[in-house]
């Protein structure tokens, strides 16, 4: 059993990118690190990275578009806990950024497996060991793509981006959060975005090519802020690492 003083996290999608910085961050706390990762080679290998920098990883099998999968993470991860303090769903798809003209249904439904209905997955499956938790969170991991402000305005690039699963699945991911934070004020629903929406800037990450003007330790700085907010924090807000983002 871990320590039951110390924080855990489960971070989906952890073996790289956001999610592995986060991993590294949060680590540095002396949390305990639930590391999800669909390959699980390259899960192994980022969990070994991060206990040899010191901290408490365990590596959990996980692909959130496989109900199996969720229901064997969370036998997994109950053999060292009896509760989970922070759940991240950080675990996301870019879709192969069809035009809408030629985008069809399987091409969506196959972004959405993992960017919508995947946190569904996991959550719901989580939702007994948060409860556990004295002050559960949750942080979904969404895009300044899935603001309809953003979208609609001219002067940002996503608003050039001409396809219609990544942002269209992120922007359901931003209203199921605030339903969760609706129905479940015990836990803390918040969602955080990468960016930085009115610098016009994103993290570098495998997603974009590592086009993006942001350090991936400051893509994450929205990512562990929601992550460590305290009893009295908000929930169902919308954040980068500047303050709020619109929605």
């Amino acid at each position: 059993m871990t320590n039951s003083e110390q924080t855990s996290v489960l971070i989906t999608g952890g073996n790289k990118g956001l999610g592995l910085e986060a991993a590294r961050r949060l680590g540095e706390q002396g949390w305990t690190i639930f590391l999800g990762s669909r390959d699980q080679g390259r899960g192994r290998a980022a969990a070994d990275r991060l206990t040899a920098g010191g901290a408490n990883v365990i590596m959990v099998p996980l692909d959130v578009t496989s109900e199996e999968s969720v229901t064997a993470a969370v036998r997994r991860v109950r053999e060292h806990t009896d509760r989970l303090d922070v759940l991240i769903n950080n675990a996301g798809a870019s879709g192969n950024g069809v035009a809408p003209a030629d985008a069809t249904a399987d091409e969506v439904h196959s972004v959405y497996d993992t960017n919508v209905y995947g946190p569904i997955r996991v959550t719901h499956a989580f939702l007994p060991l948060l409860r556990a938790a004295k002050n559960p969170r949750v942080v979904m991991v969404s895009s300044g793509a899935g603001s309809m402000t953003v979208v609609t305005d001219p002067d940002q690039p996503v608003s050039k981006m001409h396809e219609l699963a990544y942002s269209s699945s992120k922007y359901a991911l931003n209203m199921i959060t605030v339903r969760y934070a609706q129905a479940l004020p015990e836990i803390k629903f918040n969602i955080a975005t990468p960016g930085e929406i009115a610098a016009r800037k994103f993290a570098a990450t495998d997603m974009n090519n590592h086009t993006g003007q942001l350090t991936v330790t400051e893509g994450t700085d929205s990512i562990v802020k929601l992550a460590m907010i305290d009893a009295d924090g908000p929930t169902g807000i919308f954040i980068d690492r500047n303050g709020p983002a619109p929605w």
